[in-house]
């Protein structure tokens, strides 16, 4: 790799370049859906491409392949110089990069087990074994299960003389149960997360994970859902638990607090934020319990790498600080918007044919103290939800409701009945300020979101959040009729 790298260098130099770097990405993909005791899906995908990016005359310019080989490096570095300075005519001002330390350096995700070298009997076994517990009741009308698996090899290097080779392997799985009983239809899913388990690990993710273990609840749980009552409504003290709150700190943290969404260069694909410029350090975003921590580097994260596509360190700082808001997700081209002299390290692409822009890192909600049990026997008139459904949240993050598999009354300290399409809303600050308890570390779990969309054309990119579940005072639940 290194002589193309050294060719794509010496092109966008001699084009005319102040700055180019160049991205080769070597990927590979599996993905195993079962439905209803039949093999839905099997996926084995594999990609090899680059894209260049340079700064020439003061704007950017990008460009890539897939094929792999001298003529098309120098064909495709020329094209990048090109598209800046043509780019570079109706620019308003000129590009410049955080200053960023040459790094050269090799990282890996750790893993114990290669999952693709488990045999695909195996995996097959697992998923109908699943699907076969799932579909022993006849109201269970769709079942569905899957596994995939992820693994990129990024070679990066600069005219600044960085050189950085990364090694990621990701694994996720998960399966529903769908009843149906005349005109009513509930699912249940497992893990409690929004698309299932994924993290940075390899097949021990499977091993480790109690799937047969749970198809005969979720099962029952689907069922019981069809004859319980829908949620109530009003206001109620709402307990999240931490799988649900993992979407909703992706919605009402992580993206508003995206730098390009906050000064309007993206707003094509969901909208733009609240937390604008004149909000930024120290707004009130939450209660003193709120601690919200992005981290790069920690361990199983998908969001967690040794260099972003800026080739920037890896980082862990606050976004939120005992509800205070302390900073933006950044990259070096925009860390000068807020006074920051480097970059937080958060430019991602998907893939080698997309240009890099500031996506999420893993964002969490740092645990407090107590377990769920001490949390629910503190509250005396309230409503548990887990799992989402549906989500909705406003151009601004602002105004946001999400609706949730299934939802528990909880009366004078205990849970008591089961409920169905429970639904909560609220405004984003008003919302995390009533934030007045947060389980401890022993309930703190992460979870995965390998979809997260944005930008148009549109990109894919995976982050995890960690949570334990935690209590909101006072939060309309339910939907009028």
């Amino acid at each position: 790799m290194k002589k193309f790298i050294k060719l794509a260098l010496k092109t966008i130099k001699k084009a005319g370049a102040s700055y180019g770097d160049i991205r080769i990405i070597e990927s590979r993909k599996q993905r195993i859906d079962i439905k209803n005791g039949e093999n839905e899906r099997l996926d084995n995908s594999t990609t090899l491409g680059f894209g260049i990016r340079v700064i020439a005359n003061g704007a950017l310019g990008f460009a890539s392949s897939s094929d792999l080989s001298g003529r098309e490096i120098r064909k495709v570095a020329k094209k990048a110089v090109q598209v800046a300075k043509a780019s570079a005519k109706v620019r308003k001002g000129s590009v410049k990069l955080a200053p960023e330390p040459v790094h050269n350096d090799i990282w890996t995700s750790p893993y114990l087990v290669d999952p693709f070298q488990v045999p695909m009997d195996e995996k097959l076994s697992l998923l109908m074994q699943i699907d076969k517990i799932l579909r022993q009741d006849d109201r269970i009308k769709i079942a569905h299960s899957f596994m995939s698996f992820w693994n990129e090899h990024q070679w990066f290097a600069s005219s600044e003389g960085s050189f950085i080779e990364q090694n990621m392997l990701r694994s996720g799985c998960g399966f529903s149960a769908t009843a149906v009983e005349g005109d009513q239809v509930q699912t249940r899913s497992y893990p409690q997360s929004h698309g299932g388990q994924h993290s940075q690990m390899g097949y021990e993710l499977i091993l480790g994970m109690p799937l047969k273990e749970n198809a005969e609840r979720v099962r029952e749980e689907a069922i019981a859902l069809l004859s319980a009552d829908e949620c109530p409504q009003g206001e109620k003290d709402l307990i999240i638990g931490s799988g649900q709150l993992a979407l909703q700190i992706h919605e009402s943290i992580g993206h508003p607090s995206e730098l390009d969404r906050v000064i309007g260069m993206e707003a094509n694909y969901a909208g733009r934020s609240f937390v604008t410029t004149d909000l930024y350090k120290d707004f009130h975003y939450g209660s003193s319990l709120v601690n919200i921590v992005a981290d790069a580097t920690l361990p199983t994260g998908l969001a967690t790498f040794g260099y972003d596509d800026d080739g920037v360190r890896a980082q862990r700082y606050h976004i939120i600080q005992q509800g205070l808001y302390k900073m933006y997700l950044t990259n070096r081209e925009l860390a000068h918007v807020v006074d920051e002299n480097h970059s937080r390290g958060c430019n991602r692409a998907d893939g080698f044919n997309n240009i890099p822009m500031i996506r999420m890192i893993n964002i969490s909600l740092m645990p407090h103290q107590g377990s769920l049990d001490d949390l629910i026997a503190d509250t005396k008139d309230g409503l548990f939800v887990e799992c989402n459904k549906s989500w909705s949240i406003d151009q601004r993050r602002l105004n946001f409701q999400f609706s949730t598999e299934i939802g528990w009354e909880i009366k004078n300290g205990k849970k008591t009945k089961m409920v169905k399409n429970a639904t909560y809303q609220g405004i984003t600050p008003q919302f995390w300020q009533s934030c007045d308890a947060i389980c401890g570390q022993e309930e703190w779990q992460l979870w995965g979101v390998p979809n997260c969309g944005k930008g148009q054309p549109g990109q894919t990119a995976e982050i995890s959040h960690g949570a334990a579940p935690a209590r909101f005072r006072n939060v309309t639940v339910g939907v009028d009729k």
